[in-house]
């Protein structure tokens, strides 16, 4: 099935216009110079960001390399790596992708993050690479999971595997956004699980987590918790579009 997507794709390619994902400006490549360009100039890798959960720091939490937050209340996961910040440039290419269902931007959002996040990333050792996961109602109302869609075309080192169904998520009929901080974590807890076919294969592991937006980091940091508590070493969070501070 990957063999016969990659030839229509790649076929689709040159013989049908592009669109840059960002500007929507017809041109060869899946992003356009001067988005690229805003893009290397504006994203978060350019900023002094908390090394455990990614926020842009402020000047007084600058020396200590983590915000504030992560000092008063550690969360599970070790270190997060963010391309951009959600209202940026990439915003609008993400939604066509999970609420349109235009599954040819994860082409594209996949190609940014390998150009410009991939090569920074790859001194990182790891072992495997979880999505993170919808549940089994929302996969079938959906379609597809926007997370696996984008990571599933991420490039990186060979060593690490990608597994795509370790991870489940129970389904809640209530959504996070808009709630405060508080209430999404509370919501979010008991919320994943890992599939116990997989829990030998990830104790004593290091394992990526890739999400295409974190908000209060509550998610990842349920899923970090689980990852602990069945012997994972290292939690190590991707993601594509980070918002900013919550209160």
């Amino acid at each position: 099935m990957q063999f016969l997507e990659k030839l229509v794709y790649s076929i689709s390619a040159q013989i049908l216009p592009t669109a840059c994902i960002a500007c929507q400006q017809f041109q060869a490549r899946y992003i356009c110079n001067a988005c690229l360009n805003v893009l290397e100039s504006n994203s978060l890798i350019h900023y002094e960001c908390c090394y455990q959960c990614g926020i842009p720091l402020q000047l007084k939490e600058l020396p200590g390399q983590h915000c504030l937050h992560c000092k008063q209340h550690s969360p599970w996961f070790d270190e997060t790596h963010c391309l951009d910040r959600y209202n940026g440039i990439l915003q609008d290419a993400l939604h066509q992708l999970k609420y349109q269902k235009r599954i040819i931007f994860a082409h594209g959002l996949a190609k940014v993050w390998n150009q410009i996040q991939s090569t920074r990333l790859e001194p990182y050792s790891a072992d495997y690479l979880l999505p993170v996961p919808l549940s089994r109602e929302k996969l079938l109302a959906r379609g597809f999971n926007q997370s696996w869609e984008i990571a599933r075309r991420i490039c990186f080192n060979k060593d690490i595997q990608k597994l795509p169904h370790a991870l489940k998520r129970h389904h809640h009929i209530s959504h996070q956004a808009g709630n405060a901080l508080h209430a999404r974590h509370d919501a979010i807890h008991e919320m994943f699980y890992i599939d116990t076919q997989y829990v030998d294969r990830l104790t004593d592991k290091t394992v990526i987590v890739f999400d295409d937006v974190m908000t209060s980091g509550a998610t990842l940091n349920e899923i970090a918790r689980i990852l602990k508590d069945i012997g994972v070493l290292r939690v190590i969070n991707w993601v594509l579009l980070r918002t900013t501070r919550l209160t």
